[in-house]
């Protein structure tokens, strides 16, 4: 879009864009409707629908998983990585909930599929949720094999045993195969509901069993409920249909007596004096325009209202106490790069949030860190080391919101995905670079320049300003929120407008994991 379009124009594109490359992997599992009303299944979101609370949140996670990594071709690409994945409330409980999506290829793994789960693993454990699995799928598609899926694929293996070793209760309701490796996601559970007729695991199938030993058996007769209900002691509860396994796994779960009062979800709290719509109105299409971002902040926390801390020292680098959705917080922005006197500032900040408890959320809107020689010799390099070191190491809950640009060493020193924010979700308009496409192309152009001087040959322009055009496109491209959510950077790419609502949600997640007091065990469950 070009850079005189509205920003609110921009964004509405942006958002009607997303929800058009998320409604594509919807419409392709619900084409297959027919086929499993024939069988008397649900779709798997009519299954996700049937177990949450009626009513309550459901905040779906990595929804572009996989975005052009199927295929390039954006017209052809079907994200999500064949599972829908997210957070919510059943019976009275907060669970990370996965559900294999069996209308897309029979639930055969989709690419980012392996990544999709274990990052649901890793929140699940890291936030004490107990984790429901509603498994239905042909498991690796042989058609499109690729070794590295198998080695990798056993860390969800790993993942399951770890939760429940960490004393996190895990539940298995199988609707349909777990076939092969995928048999472990059934056998790792804690406790495992079967539908009748249709749910089985075992290691081999009736196809693979006759290719191997020559063994001739059926599906029910091999792996089916009943014979791992009554034979194999595989399964807890047999269940006549999907919605009677999703009504018992609605029992089990209130059983658990998981639903500690300490902490609301959705805390009382003043909401903002401005509205969510006005967050449309910053980021427009021209990323050189500047934001200042204490306007966003305003529009997120409870009553508009927030405590600037050193507001007149390294004033680029924003830091404000504030609440949102009733739960008091530190924020972190920034309304340009990251200089020494910015660094020392966010340092000081996260360690006073640090020795008080108070979560962290930080905004990202940075070019990155200050450079030139005024910045190298204030010790950029080590302030900005500081920050890092303080970041890292810091105890409380900490989430990330990609609104603008998060360049170079910037990205890291905002608490980017590799440094373990709890969450991380972007805007559309987000881009995430080591540095600018024009920078980039730029720099291997003064690169090539000098490297001609130094061999006192004549500058091939053509081919210095063709290889330019190549480094300022692929940047463009990878950068793209989009693009950097289809490979799990994120946990996914929401409306400005919900931004509010998201961190709500979120932080009341580690609210009650830091209340919630957990039994380990040496090892998991162990099931007869």
């Amino acid at each position: 879009m070009s850079g005189d379009v509205s920003a609110r124009d921009y964004q509405l594109g942006l958002i009607a864009e997303l929800r058009m490359i998320e409604s594509r992997t919807r419409e392709r599992s619900a084409q297959a409707g027919p086929l499993f009303a024939k069988r008397g299944q649900l779709l798997p979101r009519e299954r996700v629908a049937r177990l949450l609370d009626p009513g309550t949140p459901f905040l779906e996670l990595s929804t572009l998983a996989g975005w052009l990594q199927d295929t390039p071709d954006p017209a052809l690409s079907v994200p999500g990585g064949g599972a829908v994945i997210g957070l919510g409330m059943v019976s009275g409980t907060m669970v990370m909930l996965v559900a294999d999506d069996a209308g897309i290829d029979a639930g055969a793994l989709q690419a980012l599929g392996i990544e999709k789960f274990q990052r649901a693993q890793a929140i699940a454990l890291q936030n004490k949720l107990p984790f429901v699995h509603l498994v239905e799928s042909a498991g690796a598609n042989l058609l499109k094999y690729k070794v590295e899926q198998f080695v990798m694929g056993g860390g969800n293996f790993h993942g399951l045993a770890r939760l429940s070793a960490a004393g996190i209760a895990v539940l298995a309701v199988v609707h349909g195969p777990s076939t092969a490796g995928g048999a472990y996601m059934t056998g790792l559970a804690d406790q495992v509901i079967m539908v009748q007729g249709r749910g089985r695991a075992f290691l081999a199938g009736p196809p693979l069993l006759k290719a191997a030993t020559g063994e001739i058996a059926d599906d029910e007769n091999l792996g089916g409920a009943q014979v791992h209900a009554s034979i194999s002691g595989l399964a807890e509860y047999v269940a006549q249909d999907d919605a009677h396994a999703l009504g018992i796994a609605r029992q089990v779960i209130d059983h658990w007596g998981w639903q500690q009062p300490i902490e609301r979800y959705w805390p009382p709290a003043v909401a903002p004096a401005l509205d969510a719509e006005g967050l449309l109105d910053f980021f427009s299409a021209d990323s050189k325009r500047p934001v200042d971002m204490l306007r966003v902040i305003e529009h997120i926390v409870d009553g508009s209202q927030f405590l600037a801390f050193k507001p007149d020292f390294g004033p680029a680098s924003l830091c404000v106490h504030a609440s949102i959705g009733g739960h008091r917080v530190g924020i972190i922005s920034n309304n340009g790069p990251l200089d020494p006197a910015g660094s020392n500032k966010i340092t000081h900040f996260v360690q006073a949030c640090d020795q008080t408890g108070v979560a962290l959320v930080w905004l990202h809107n940075t070019t990155g860190f200050m450079v030139g020689k005024e910045a190298e010799h204030a010790g950029m390099i080590k302030h900005g080391s500081k920050q890092i070191q303080a970041l890292s190491n810091a105890r409380v809950p900490q989430i990330s919101v990609l609104c603008g640009a998060s360049f170079g060493a910037g990205h890291y020193g905002m608490c980017g995905r590799a440094f373990g924010p709890r969450f991380v979700f972007s805007w559309p308009n987000a881009r995430t670079a080591v540095m600018g496409p024009q920078q980039a192309a730029d720099t291997m152009g003064i690169v090539m320049e000098e490297a001609a001087a130094r061999k006192g040959v004549a500058l091939d322009t053509a081919k210095r300003d063709a290889l330019k055009r190549s480094i300022a496109d692929t940047f463009e491209r990878q950068m793209s929120a989009f693009y950097t959510s289809g490979l799990l950077l994120d946990d996914g790419v929401i409306d400005p407008r919900d931004t509010r609502q998201v961190l709500a949600f979120t932080l009341s997640v580690c609210k009650q994991a830091e209340q919630r007091t957990l039994r380990p065990m040496q090892y998991g469950v162990s099931r007869a």
